[in-house]
């Protein structure tokens, strides 16, 4: 029951993944969401856990692309983990004397501007994760940053780290969302009501009009679009997919007949998954669009075709 997740331990991924197994053992930090992909598409996980959304800078591109393209997966739930940030270094020190910072891209991004009004002098070095800066400095070896930003239960967990400063980040509310992953044949989640779904669409032609076809899908059905990028496949230029999460559940009749008709006109769609929303939010459904409505008209049609 070995889990792969964003590593290394103390990232906010390993925060996620305890959410939903938070006395296992089994649990493989590797270095990169492809990493963890790899690792549940080649069999040495059963699962997977990776960052997907934040609230301030949108879809975690590496997850959208590796969930896109390859083996399928399945999403099996998700989960929400408030952010905070500390700058840490190996021993205090004043902030004008920050030299070099590391922390993951997307951690950067939300600390832009407590980072440019405090230390703007510093110089950006990318990590691989929020952890990995930080704890690079809390070993005797040589690094090319004298400060990292991580997670406060790193420095928390690493006494010999020298915190800086505390909750730096630019927006106190920001959240990310992350998936659990399992394979293509895992069982879907039961509807709760209160549901999320996952496609990838690949745009199947370069014309007008071909987007609000798409949208057309999902609209006359009174399905939500709660989220939807657009990610180059890497094939061409001008070569899109489209990364989207829908309100409601593949059981839900609305779900399922858009589904149908998105399918007919893009038959490389990929499912990722049904799943239960972390918030537990239910969609906001009009009469004519409930299952008894679809169903009913469903039968109507049907009377009519065997009269």
């Amino acid at each position: 029951m070995t889990i792969a997740y964003l590593g290394p331990s103390g990232t906010f991924t390993q925060a996620a993944l305890l959410q939903i197994d938070p006395h296992g053992t089994d649990h493989l930090p590797v270095s990169s969401v492809p990493a963890a992909l790899a690792a549940l598409r080649e069999g040495r996980a059963r699962s997977a856990v990776v960052p997907i959304e934040n609230s301030v800078e949108g879809g975690v591109s590496a997850t959208l692309d590796a969930v896109a393209a390859g083996p399928e997966v399945r999403i099996l739930a998700e989960m929400l983990v408030p952010i905070r940030f500390n700058l840490v270094a190996r021993e205090p020190k004043p902030l004008g004397e920050v030299r070099a910072v590391s922390t993951h891209s997307h951690a950067w991004a939300q600390v832009r501007q407590w980072t440019e009004e405090n230390i703007p002098q510093a110089e950006y070095i990318p990590a691989s994760s929020t952890a990995a800066g930080a704890l690079a400095l809390s070993g005797s070896g040589t690094v090319g940053h004298d400060a990292a930003i991580c997670a406060p239960t790193i420095s928390a967990a690493h006494p010999e780290l020298a915190v800086l400063a505390e909750n730096i980040g630019d927006n106190p509310q920001a959240v990310t969302r992350f998936v659990h992953l399992g394979s293509a044949d895992a069982p879907l989640p039961e509807r709760t009501g209160a549901d999320r779904t996952t496609l990838v669409i690949p745009l199947w032609a370069d014309r007008a009009g071909a987007l609000m076809e798409i949208l057309e899908q999902f609209s006359t059905r009174g399905v939500n679009l709660s989220r939807i990028e657009s990610r180059p496949t890497g094939n061409y230029l001008g070569d899109y997919f489209f990364s989207v999460d829908i309100d409601g559940h593949i059981q839900d009749e609305r779900v399922a007949e858009a589904l149908v008709g998105l399918r007919r006109i893009c038959p490389t769609t990929r499912f990722l998954g049904s799943y239960a929303r972390a918030d537990r939010k239910a969609a906001v459904v009009a009469g004519h669009h409930t299952d008894g409505a679809f169903t009913q008209a469903r039968e109507w049609v049907s009377a009519l075709r065997t009269q």
